[in-house]
């Protein structure tokens, strides 16, 4: 695949579909606590928005969008964001992930299951999306068509 430039037509319709696949994405990772969908599925979406441009334009013109060195970065936070959660819960008391044991002051512990399971409804997005993305890069890595 070398010597290759990407379609402006493709690459136009990626850019237009992109941002949407997105903004869905995110709806998906902030109102899966409550509705169908959460954070993997949310994290899928959002990946596959990152992935539309990588494969539409090229590694190069990818770098642009989502830089491939924040990827391990980023999923090893998701998961810290997961773990920590859980963790904090245990260490208040509470079992692992027991979002009502959270240690937010003024709020009762309706609310903080709420705010517990959307914050790991994030984490496991930011994991998702990232690793995702790091396994397209390591698979074409080397093969920089554009």
């Amino acid at each position: 695949m070398t010597n290759r430039s990407p379609s402006p037509i493709v690459l136009l319709g990626t850019r237009f579909l992109s941002p949407y696949i997105m903004v869905f994405g995110f709806y998906v990772i902030f109102h899966g606590h409550y509705s169908p969908g959460g954070g993997f599925q949310g994290g899928t979406l959002l990946a596959a928005a990152l992935l539309l441009i990588r494969i539409a334009s090229g590694t190069k013109l990818a770098q642009l969008q989502f830089k491939d060195y924040l990827a391990r970065p980023l999923a090893a936070f998701g998961v810290f964001i997961y773990f920590g959660t859980g963790l904090l819960a245990l260490l208040m008391g509470g079992y692992f992930l027991d979002y009502g044991e959270l240690p937010i002051p003024g709020l009762e512990p309706a609310y903080l299951r709420y705010w517990g399971i959307l914050i790991i409804e994030i984490g496991v997005g930011l994991t998702v999306m990232t690793v995702l993305t790091l396994i397209y890069d390591n698979m074409v890595k080397g093969e920089d068509y554009a």
